[in-house]
């Protein structure tokens, strides 16, 4: 049902791989089903490029694209991850953000209703 480009795949990986670091592999995968639900969700870009690099008031939407983490080679737990969400696996239970509570000062995102916290990151729905 996603009809990704090798490209985006890498991408995707690269993401997640950034955004992830460190995590179980249920929370990798949990960074990935939230893309993807902004990929299923029409008020977000319809491409999952269009998503990565969205920038919503001034402000990029994933923290590895504004450092250039995203350019790193993503790590092999990342591409199982992402295969995992793809099949439809979500454990972030229909979140379509999240965020490490120890490194945002965002009171917005710490407002929206959780579905999930695993690992660092809680994971959001609005």
């Amino acid at each position: 049902k996603y009809n990704l480009s090798q490209s985006d795949y890498d991408l995707f990986a690269r993401l997640v791989s950034a955004e992830a670091a460190g995590e179980p592999l249920e929370g990798q995968v949990a960074v990935a089903a939230s893309i993807l639900n902004r990929l299923k969700d029409p008020r977000y870009p319809d491409t999952l490029y269009e998503i990565i690099y969205q920038v919503d008031n001034g402000k990029y939407q994933y923290s590895p694209v504004l450092d250039g983490r995203i350019e790193l080679p993503a790590t092999p737990s990342a591409y199982q991850a992402i295969e995992q969400a793809l099949a439809g696996a979500d454990p972030s239970k229909g979140a379509n953000g999240f965020y490490n509570p120890a490194k945002t000062s965002n009171q917005w995102v710490k407002s929206q209703p959780v579905t999930a916290v695993i690992g660092n990151h809680v994971f959001y729905r609005y």
